[in-house]
């Protein structure tokens, strides 16, 4: 297990409790990522992919891997938690630094509100008589209630509703391939490439959406100050879980694109009710099949998935918090529980306020994912560029495979799916980078200029702490 010496060379005081092995590293990230996550959003990648829904999803895990990789390489530099945040702040500056962690906020503060929308608006159409604001401020008060007990408690409880999901994954593969073996359905490769619809502009565009069902496996570098054996694990375990989740993302689209009943309407007229996948689940084993996996879906999102959302969050907070450019009330830890209470409690309230705004908007769900996926993909560009300042500029690295190739890989190929990502949210994510950059200069105006502890030597930073 690692001491308190990791992180006071950098300035800061071990204060979070490193109580995470791999195996928790592993189901949060599969829990972040939801195995069934593509579920909600089928119907949106197959329209958006001219059927090439698990082509989508293929690319966006070869588009992520190299991301993965940049991270590993990050972590291991500046095993801390803040993930791009500090991977650029002490990568390339300060500056540079606030405006990677204010970007990627776009993507943390967004996800728990949109993933307790989701899952709301899918249990209000299972059971009309409880509202969607009842079933989104239940969600938001079990998570925050459980993630404020501490971080051992989330890993048990995460641990848990992930063998459900898969469960109920198991069981639709199960019944869907035996439906496609008894006649139900077309057999055919179309998911994976329609000579029809291809093009690249296309296909990337569904991707931008896809990578949706990907955002999570970046969350476990949040976690870096929780992990017992060292960076080296965040960095397998983003790549394991990232890996795991998309081969069974590819498995689950491309059996549900083989039982779609009316694969044609829903090229022309797109997914407006989300219920794509269910059609599917339901031509495979009939009306129990598609209700199980609606409420499965709907549970996933609004429980164990909005969970850790919550913990990532509030850890990013947390960071920003005590290098004082966020509020020093979020740098506040709980003795007793070692989490950042505060951050936890105000990522819970926002995502309630949030919830309940965009429920009242017919364009709420496409607006917040939209929102979300090109924060996190303009983030993940600004880490790929923060390895190669870092290690190859800075260090003088002579490993270009990992520090050049890689990286300048990643950077292209994620490159070309923000620039075919939906123009509303290229619009309002620009916007907020703009926000970000006027906060940055009040923060120099102030005197308050972004400096991150360690970048010089220093004493150990002392830290309020709150007794709960």
């Amino acid at each position: 297990m690692l001491d308190q010496h990791e992180l006071e060379r950098y300035g800061y005081r071990q204060e979070l409790a490193r109580q995470l092995r791999f195996r928790d590293l592993m189901a949060y990230g599969l829990v972040y990522m939801v195995p069934i996550a593509p579920m909600a959003i089928f119907g949106s990648v197959y329209a958006g992919s001219g059927g090439m829904v698990a082509l989508a999803y293929a690319i966006g895990v070869v588009a992520l891997v190299f991301t993965a990789f940049s991270y590993a390489q990050m972590v291991k530099a500046f095993p801390m938690s803040g993930s791009v945040y500090n991977y650029a702040g002490r990568g390339i500056s300060p500056p540079v630094g606030f405006l990677a962690g204010w970007v990627i906020l776009l993507d943390y503060v967004l996800v728990p509100g949109l993933l307790y929308l989701v899952a709301s608006v899918a249990m209000h159409a299972t059971v009309p008589g409880v509202p969607v604001w009842g079933w989104l401020v239940g969600f938001v008060v079990v998570n925050t209630v459980v993630n404020s007990v501490g971080i051992r408690m989330t890993a048990v409880v995460t641990r848990v509703m992930l063998v459900g999901e898969l469960l109920v994954l198991a069981v639709f593969l199960a019944v869907g391939g035996w439906a496609l073996a008894t006649g139900k359905g077309r057999f055919g490769w179309e998911a994976f490439y329609n000579p029809g619809t291809f093009t690249w502009s296309l296909v990337a565009g569904a991707v931008s959406i896809a990578v949706l069902s990907f955002l999570g496996f970046d969350g476990i570098s949040m976690l870096a100050e929780e992990t017992r054996d060292g960076a080296r694990q965040i960095g397998r375990a983003m790549a394991a879980v990232l890996v795991l989740a998309g081969v069974l993302f590819i498995v689950q689209t491309w059996l549900a694109a083989m039982l779609v009943p009316n694969p044609a309407s829903l090229l022309t007229d797109g997914d407006p009710a989300g219920t794509a996948f269910y059609d599917a689940a339901q031509v495979a084993g009939g009306g129990w099949l598609a209700t199980l996996c609606a409420v499965a879906t709907a549970i996933a999102w609004g429980l164990p998935n909005s969970m850790v959302a919550q913990v990532a969050t509030s850890r990013l907070l947390y960071a920003m918090a005590r290098d004082r450019q966020l509020p020093g009330f979020l740098a506040r830890v709980s003795v007793r529980r070692s989490v950042p209470i505060n951050a936890t409690l105000l990522t819970g309230g926002v995502s309630l306020l949030l919830g309940l705004y965009m429920a009242s908007r017919a364009d709420g769900i496409t607006l917040l994912s939209s929102l979300i996926n090109f924060g996190a993909m303009v983030a993940f560009l600004v880490l790929h560029v923060s390895v190669v300042v870092h290690h190859l500029i800075r260090r003088r690295s002579r490993n270009w495979w990992a520090h050049l190739v890689m990286p300048t890989v990643g950077f292209v190929v994620l490159a070309f799916v923000v620039v075919h990502a939906n123009i509303a949210a290229q619009r309002l994510g620009m916007g907020w980078l703009a926000v970000g950059v006027l906060v940055l200069a009040g923060l120099y105006l102030s005197g308050r200029r972004p400096v991150l502890s360690g970048l010089a030597p220093a004493e150990p930073q002392r830290r309020d702490v709150e007794r709960v």
